[in-house]
């Protein structure tokens, strides 16, 4: 954990991908002031009719990001993240921002496990904040 999934209705190509999927982790990390390596990003492409939302009583193309993430941060940090997380989408996706829905996910640290890095996640504590890896 984290576990960003972009569920979108547009299709990108594979360094599109790819330098989101970084940028997308390097704001989380810095953000949320973590270990960027327990970070995982999907990027599921629906096609343009896969996903819809009402805009002004017609439906429009929509895009969701869905953040799976630890327990423990206020809303004010996570209303930093999204704005942040909404600009990568803006800047490296060319994603209208009124066209992104973010929404979270919490869990406690025992629900999240990285063989790589020694299991369990450790649970988040304010003292992480100085501490990235």
């Amino acid at each position: 954990m984290p576990y960003l999934q972009l569920d979108t209705s547009a299709s990108f190509n594979r360094d599109d991908k790819a330098r989101f999927a970084a940028a997308l982790a390097d704001c989380y990390a810095k953000t949320m002031a973590m270990d960027r390596r327990r970070i995982s990003v999907a990027i599921r492409e629906l096609g343009e009719d896969g996903l819809w939302r009402l805009i002004d009583g017609a439906p429009c193309s929509a895009h969701v990001l869905m953040c799976d993430i630890r327990r423990g941060r206020d809303a004010s940090r996570r209303q930093v993240l999204a704005e942040a997380m909404l600009a990568v989408c803006g800047r490296t996706l060319g994603l209208a921002r009124q066209r992104v829905n973010i929404e979270f996910t919490q869990h406690s640290a025992d629900e999240m496990y990285h063989p790589a890095l020694g299991g369990f996640s450790p649970e988040w504590s304010p003292t992480e904040e100085g501490s990235q890896g």
